[in-house]
């Protein structure tokens, strides 16, 4: 193989980070294209590490020894190793981006709040009908998922002076008053979706859930697509049942961020249901970059060099998955 290590998906920013932290003797490879995108045929080194838009050849299932993910989710990793019956090390990174991704997810439902995309759009008339938009202090938000990320996106709203409710079947912060997934759809203003992907919650937010939240709600989503399909937000937001939605995240990603950055949106309904919300003055769309600061790209540079670096020493892993 021509590299020891090959690194997909990262982008002009973290991959100048990851080359500060590399260390010495170690031949690697660098892109910003997926697996699929970078048409690769056969696998360039037995360490990969990705993100979470790559689709893992199956016939690399024998060459690689290591995959190491880059983002804080793996369920897709876990999927790959289990369906092709393999003996890969998969690897993850420990807490780097949590209050990135709370703070992104402020800055969409305050700009929902205020009507910025119909701010931007009216501003080449200077015109300022229909852009009254509303204060933060005072509204309600439900965040879906208290993990890691939803608490620091309760931390932040209360500061901001919000009535704050959190949703979690398992209810691990004393000090987060907690209200049932009902109840607290017919109180919010705004409802953060921070929850894991598990079996049990793909398409969780879908039309009939947005039916039961009151009007004019604002959705914001920076935790995985799958929970909120394309499709149904969409048709919620079509049909006025949801007042607006801001979307980090979105299910069929890897199909969907290729064809959006080939300019060509295909005819996959979920795509479709993105390419019509892209035009909606009542959406912002951001491309699966919550993550992403100075400090996050910093810290998951120098936690990826770690566990590469640990892995060469000790051919097993500082995190690996299957210890979780």
């Amino acid at each position: 193989m021509k590299y020891d290590a090959f690194f997909y998906e990262a982008f002009e920013e973290e991959a100048a980070a990851l080359k500060r932290y590399l260390p010495e003797g170690i031949n690697t490879g660098f892109t910003w294209r997926t697996i699929q995108e970078s048409k690769h045929k056969q696998c360039p080194a037995k360490i990969i590490s990705t993100r979470t838009q790559s689709i893992l050849p199956v016939d690399w299932k024998n060459d690689m020894e290591v995959i190491i993910s880059r983002s804080t989710g793996f369920d897709h990793l876990l999927q790959y190793k289990n369906a092709t019956k393999s003996n890969i090390q998969l690897g993850y990174l420990p807490l780097y981006c949590h209050r990135a991704v709370a703070e992104q997810a402020m800055l969409l439902w305050t700009a929902l709040l205020r009507k910025l995309p119909q701010q931007m759009h009216l501003f080449k008339k200077f015109e300022r009908d229909g852009l009254t938009g509303m204060e933060v202090q005072g509204k309600t938000i439900a965040v879906y998922g208290v993990g890691n990320i939803g608490y620091q996106v309760v931390k932040i709203a209360r500061g901001l002076e919000m009535n704050v409710f959190g949703v979690d079947i398992i209810e691990r912060h004393a000090d987060v008053e907690y209200l049932s997934p009902k109840d607290a759809a017919s109180r919010a203003d705004i409802i953060v979706c921070a929850m894991n992907l598990t079996a049990d919650n793909h398409n969780y937010f879908n039309r009939d859930f947005f039916k039961k939240t009151r009007p004019g709600l604002i959705f914001v989503n920076i935790s995985r697509g799958e929970i909120s399909l394309s499709t149904e937000v969409l048709a919620a937001l079509q049909d006025n049942v949801i007042g607006a939605a801001a979307l980090d995240v979105f299910d069929n990603e890897k199909d969907i961020s290729v064809s959006l950055r080939s300019g060509l949106i295909n005819s996959e309904k979920q795509a479709i249901a993105v390419g019509k919300m892209l035009n909606m003055q009542n959406v912002i769309l951001t491309p699966h970059n919550a993550f992403n600061t100075v400090e996050a790209v910093e810290r998951k540079s120098s936690q990826t060099m770690e566990q590469l670096s640990y892995y060469l020493q000790h051919k097993k892993l500082k995190w690996p998955v299957n210890e979780l």
